[in-house]
């Protein structure tokens, strides 16, 4: 592992491995290319993240692809991270584009062109999937995050992240299953995904504290949309319910009033989300403890 610019870049051990073998079986050529392709991609997210102001902790090399380990920006908008998820896919389909260009053209011998190609858009392919910490995944919070609360959002993306583990390895035991134990198994298959369930078996168990973080960053990005004017969501509760439930209603890029209300249905009262936070860093109560 080497630091560079402030950036700590590694390589994964069983990638050493990988690429020696590589060498001893003739497919080292294959190996580097996809070695660049994999670099460029986690340079996009890297790029994008720069510009936005996120700080970029690492960039970790793997067997089957890389990792651009960031740490977010507090009060940061949905629409950046799902920018920084994109910007990594965005420079496979430019190269795939170049690629086949050069390759029409003439510039470029024609099998190394449809190979480039191939590359790319089986890279595009994978990281597009629907499971964190892929960028389709981070696609897909994205997108629940634009109706969902965020408490939700991290659950389903953490379970379903974990289904489509399970469907890859699935298929990759498929063979094995359909031939009564005489088929072969997709051995590369299998290991990603292995190494996708257990990442999203870790964050499903990480979500309380992913959650927390979020509560604690809230007082920023509120204090900015209250100087803007921003229009408020609300949030309708009794009296009785708890504090750590009603939290969990927060959605990712809105502001919260949260109305709490009485049987009859009058409005007792209304909380500002910050009181709410308050309340629930201090221990777990009823939100109408909050009024008093």
């Amino acid at each position: 592992m080497i630091e560079l610019g402030g950036i700590r870049w590694s390589l994964h051990p069983l990638l050493a491995v990988l690429m020696l073998l590589s060498v001893l079986t003739g497919y080292i050529g294959e190996l580097l290319t996809l070695f660049v392709l994999v670099f460029v991609h986690e340079l996009g997210h890297a790029a994008a993240a720069y510009a936005f102001g996120w700080k970029v902790l690492e960039i970790r090399l793997l067997p089957f692809g890389g990792v651009a380990e960031l740490e977010e920006k507090p009060g940061a908008p949905a629409w950046e991270e799902a920018a920084i998820a994109l910007a990594g896919p965005l420079q496979n389909v430019w190269m795939a584009a170049a690629a086949w260009a050069l390759g029409a053209g003439g510039a470029m011998d024609a099998q190394l062109a449809a190979y480039l190609v191939q590359a790319n858009l089986l890279l595009l392919t994978f990281n597009l999937l629907p499971i964190y910490p892929l960028d389709g995944g981070r696609l897909l919070r994205f997108a629940c995050g634009l109706r969902m609360n965020y408490y939700g959002t991290l659950r389903f993306s953490a379970w379903a992240g974990m289904g489509c583990s399970l469907l890859m390895i699935g298929y990759a035991l498929l063979p094995q299953l359909q031939r009564g134990g005489s088929g072969g198994v997709q051995a590369n298959l299998l290991a990603v995904g292995l190494f996708l369930l257990a990442a999203n078996w870790t964050y499903r168990k990480q979500i309380p504290f992913l959650f927390m973080r979020f509560l604690m960053t809230r007082g920023r990005s509120a204090k900015r949309r209250i100087q803007a004017g921003s229009r408020a969501r609300p949030i309708v509760v009794t009296g009785r319910h708890p504090i750590w439930t009603t939290a969990r209603l927060f959605l990712r890029d809105h502001y919260h009033l949260v109305y709490v209300m009485d049987d009859p249905g009058r409005i007792v009262g209304v909380l500002p989300e910050q009181r709410v936070v308050e309340g629930y860093l201090s221990g777990d109560r009823a939100v109408s403890d909050l009024l008093r």
